[in-house]
């Protein structure tokens, strides 16, 4: 039997895109989501809430869309696998990030805030969406790193 790593998450952007190319020219894009789980607390009927961040990876023809039509607050549905990282800071302490590395991306909702001159960002209408199933993504060796930074 094969295994399956996907995961599939529709959330808030908490912050605008940052994209950068690899030395091989190839673009990458970065952005935290937000997705809230919403119940009633059993004991005081009350309703509470809990947000999870995730960390959003994109490569070539996605970064170009995220980094072009994306902000924060968007709307938008991920779908991709996860991918664990290590990396060893300055102070040499080993660090680990969770990352979706993301081989599609719908952007839901309506257009974003002052772009009138796209028609598809109609509510509920497909914007952009792409999928790059190469496995073929830059080394971590190619990002440069500031200080105990999570690497991008």
């Amino acid at each position: 039997m094969s295994t399956l790593n996907k995961v599939t998450l529709i959330g808030y952007l908490g912050r605008d895109p940052e994209t950068r190319s690899t030395a091989a020219g190839d673009s990458v894009a970065q952005f935290t989501l937000a997705t809230t789980e919403t119940w009633k607390d059993k004991a005081t009927g009350e309703k509470r809430e809990a947000t999870e961040w995730h960390r959003v990876v994109l490569y070539r023809k996605l970064a170009e869309i995220a980094g072009q039509y994306l902000k924060k607050g968007s709307l938008v549905y991920v779908e991709g696998r996860l991918q664990t990282r290590k990396w060893t800071g300055k102070d040499d302490v080993e660090r680990y990030v969770v990352e979706i590395i993301a081989d599609d991306l719908r952007m839901l909702g309506g257009r974003p805030h002052g772009d009138e001159s796209h028609e598809a960002g109609k509510p509920g209408a497909e914007v952009a969406t792409g999928t790059t199933r190469k496995s073929s993504q830059p080394a971590l060796s190619e990002f440069e790193l500031e200080d105990d930074a999570i690497p991008f």
